[in-house]
């Protein structure tokens, strides 16, 4: 996604609404295949096993990743053996396949090579949410829950919950739908999911009329990317300027917990989803996450450094999973 139109959707751009039409257009569109849904004209697929669904109604990232990686951990804890199933997009393999820690993100996706080296869950990708949950079962059928990354809108698989993540900080930009706004969808969907995850500060709980939950990102630890046994302190980067590299959807939340680190950086935000060469990384010390990290591990250089993140979650949530889980499909965790 274009960082300048990005950063347009939660600015003042006035020539966006040039595009009016085009969004009024894709809101009918979004309408009549949420109707089409809901009134049996296309029909959603339901899976032996229980599914929760995370995904957002804006483009761009909101941190689902560490919070499928919580979820999974969360499940795991409660009994459950969960798998994850993704679209993999940036990976270039086409039709359906599981993928692996030594998984090349160009074939698999970047974000999908980093649940399964994070998560210990199977992992499988595929253009069909329905094909991939089936795929991954028949596979994996010790396998009893499913969680979807990002497949709010995919509304063929059948779901038992909706998380929808939100960007405490940035809301949902303009409000418009795109092109001209951020939203896949319109914000009445908000009204229609189970539970609102709100990353970070600045947006109100109260402002969904559903349960809510707070997540922040916490920084783990500084690693090598070379040589991955190599582990600091952030006191290792402190007292001298490095360059900040990051490739996600909101390059600036890395920046700030850098900076809140107490290390001085000079920014270098990319495209969500960038495919990294050698020459786009700056010259010097370079600090990354570790999402962009699965895809510069081929690189000749001793000096990049990637920094880990583990999403914190308010009490409450994991209870609402479980009660949920059991008052659907019975005691489904051993």
């Amino acid at each position: 996604m274009n960082i300048d139109l990005v950063r347009c959707w939660y600015g003042r751009c006035v020539w966006l609404y040039l595009l009016a039409p085009v969004s009024l257009l894709f809101r009918l569109l979004v309408w009549f295949r949420r109707l089409g849904y809901r009134q049996g004209l296309f029909k959603s697929h339901a899976v032996p096993v229980p599914v929760i669904v995370v995904g957002n109604i804006s483009v761009g990232g909101t941190g689902k990743t560490p919070l499928i990686l919580w979820l999974a951990d969360t499940l795991r804890q409660a009994g459950y053996r969960p798998g994850i199933i993704s679209r993999g997009y940036g990976g270039a393999g086409g039709g359906i396949h599981g993928i692996h820690g030594d998984t090349s993100p160009e074939m698999g996706g970047d974000e999908p090579v980093l649940l399964a080296r994070r998560s210990a869950c199977p992992v499988w990708t595929g253009k069909s949410r329905v094909s991939t949950a089936r795929a991954l079962l028949k596979h994996c059928p010790d396998v009893n829950v499913l969680l979807s990354d990002d497949g709010l809108q995919h509304y063929a698989l059948a779901r038992d919950m909706e998380i929808v993540l939100v960007d405490g900080a940035r809301g949902h930009g303009n409000g418009w739908l795109m092109p001209v706004g951020p939203l896949r969808e319109p914000l009445s969907r908000l009204k229609q999911v189970q539970v609102v995850v709100i990353h970070g500060p600045g947006q109100s709980a109260g402002d969904f009329g559903i349960p809510c939950f707070r997540m922040a990102l916490q920084p783990g630890r500084f690693y090598n990317l070379k040589h991955k046994e190599r582990v600091v302190g952030e006191e290792a980067f402190q007292g001298r300027t490095i360059a900040a590299v990051a490739g996600i959807g909101h390059p600036e939340r890395f920046f700030h917990m850098l900076e809140s680190l107490g290390i001085s950086c000079t920014c270098h935000p990319f495209p969500d989803h960038h495919p990294f060469r050698p020459s786009d990384l700056p010259p010097g010390t370079v600090l990354m996450t570790e999402k962009d990290a699965v895809k510069c591990e081929g690189f000749d250089r001793e000096d990049i450094w990637v920094l880990s993140v583990d999403a914190q979650v308010e009490d409450g949530l994991q209870t609402m999973i479980v009660n949920t889980l059991k008052r659907n499909h019975g005691q489904q965790a051993s």
